[in-house]
């Protein structure tokens, strides 16, 4: 969808309001039954937008410009408020949701992870996964390629996580647990007051965050006890000390794991199930693809290695990643007054930065709605127009490894598999901590390497 009323880049950011909001619950009920419609007419009244979620007022922001100083002024803006203590009710105190002051260092904690050393272990675990995934495929048979996504991915969280001391059914439980979790913090982040309501929804959800909390304590209790070093993330965490000698305690520990099962399960399995939709909705896209993946794989595996070659293949999740980012909107909280497109903050206001909105600025991108993996190479996106994965101090730390992943899964199924949705039904995404496509059944077929056409990818909107 584009917006007629965007700025030129050449106009300074407008602020506005949204309207429409009922008494007392403000504009909630659209946030909760339509809220991409929602957002998608808010750039219509501003660059930045006030919007009443009941008794609170939140500032929505899509301006580039704004989008980095929120995100780059940590001063200013912290991970702090009332939104912020619902998600470490979930995640903890881990990197993704500590204020900025212990941001520094609990991201030297976790950097060790992410060493350019062990991504080709990484990628290993990868791949065999993807391999094992798509080995109990069938063609002619359905499956729901968000589930599977999510399947996969937390998988391979869980492998390079802790690679020891869990079970199958242990792993399983635990992305059960997740998968319930989080379902239910959204709904807790827009609306708090659910959790002072009895309702099955509510029992579920504190089941969930029991057995979740219950299963990551025994593991780490685990690792703990048999004192030997599994090369694998959790590992690398229970040697990490402090400048004082201190390591981190279990509950540290607890936290950070959740960071990591989040960051490497839930972002990235949407960003594989998008582009699996996406694909399929657009032939020339899927052609293109297959055409770089027979040429490169020749219908052998894919390995880390063959990433260099795999422009395109890169491309269809840089494309994935603009159209629906995983963390769509983030929340920052003011920690003393400023202002934004001339409108003044005192401290405690909340701003969102909706990078579903700034990735879809037709003044930042031509055709903004378009499916168009070639408008990377084409060198048609500037700078701060495509941040998924955020910028500055406070940049994801498994930017790399997400990417790395959601490519070689792309390639490997993109490779072997033709995905055809069952009944296709317009693209409605499910907002959640992230932006999740919903189930889309699709039905398997097998392809043989080199049978793909070329065609135009130049593609209808999503």
């Amino acid at each position: 969808m584009t917006h007629p009323a965007d700025p030129s880049p050449a106009s300074p950011p407008r602020y506005g309001y949204a309207p429409g909001g009922w008494p007392l619950l403000g504009h909630l009920p659209r946030l909760a039954f339509r809220p991409l419609a929602f957002l998608d007419s808010l750039p219509g009244h501003g660059d930045v937008v006030r919007v009443r979620m009941g008794t609170r007022t939140v500032h929505v922001v899509s301006h580039p410009e704004l989008v980095r100083r929120v995100f780059t002024d940590r001063r200013s803006f912290d991970r702090s408020g009332v939104l912020y203590e619902k998600v470490r009710a979930l995640l903890g105190n881990g990197l993704a949701t500590c204020p900025n002051a212990e941001h520094r260092d609990q991201r030297r904690v976790l950097q060790p992870a992410f060493h350019p050393s062990l991504m080709d272990r990484y990628a290993a675990v990868m791949t065999a996964e993807t391999q094992a995934l798509t080995a109990r495929w069938r063609p002619g048979a359905v499956v729901d390629v968000t589930e599977e996504a999510f399947r996969l991915t937390t998988a391979v969280a869980v492998r390079t996580l802790f690679s020891a001391g869990i079970t199958p059914r242990g792993a399983e439980e635990l992305r059960e647990a997740l998968e319930v979790l989080l379902r239910g913090l959204y709904t807790r982040v827009v609306a708090p007051a659910v959790d002072r309501v009895p309702s099955p929804a509510r029992h579920r959800y504190r089941r969930a965050l029991a057995r979740w909390r219950t299963g990551v304590a025994a593991i780490v209790a685990a690792y703990r006890a048999a004192g030997v070093d599994h090369g694998d993330a959790l590992s690398l965490l229970l040697a990490v000390r402090d400048e004082h000698g201190r390591a981190l305690s279990d509950a540290e520990l607890g936290d950070q794991v959740a960071t990591l099962v989040l960051a490497g399960a839930e972002t990235t399995s949407s960003v594989v199930a998008w582009a699996l939709r996406l694909l399929a909705d657009h032939p020339g896209a899927a052609a293109r693809l297959h055409a770089e993946l027979d040429a490169v794989l020749a219908g052998g595996p894919v390995t880390r290695a063959d990433l260099p070659r795999l422009p395109y293949t890169a491309d269809v999740v840089r494309e994935a990643l603009r159209l629906y980012p995983p963390a769509w909107a983030i929340t920052r909280t003011t920690t003393r007054g400023t202002e934004l497109a001339g409108m003044p903050l005192p401290p405690g206001s909340i701003v969102i930065c909706c990078l579903y909105l700034l990735h879809r600025r037709r003044e930042l991108f031509p055709e903004p709605a378009l499916f168009d993996p070639g408008r990377w190479a084409a060198g048609e996106v500037p700078r701060d127009a495509w941040l998924p994965f955020g910028v500055g101090a406070g940049k994801c730390v498994g930017d790399a490894f997400g990417t790395a992943e959601a490519t070689l899964a792309i390639a490997a199924i993109a490779s072997r598999w033709h995905l055809t949705p069952v009944a296709p039904r317009p693209l409605r995404p499910v907002p959640r901590l992230v932006l999740s496509p919903g189930p889309q059944p699709m039905r398997l077929a097998e392809r043989t390497p080199g049978a793909a056409r070329s065609s135009n990818c130049k593609e209808q909107k999503p």
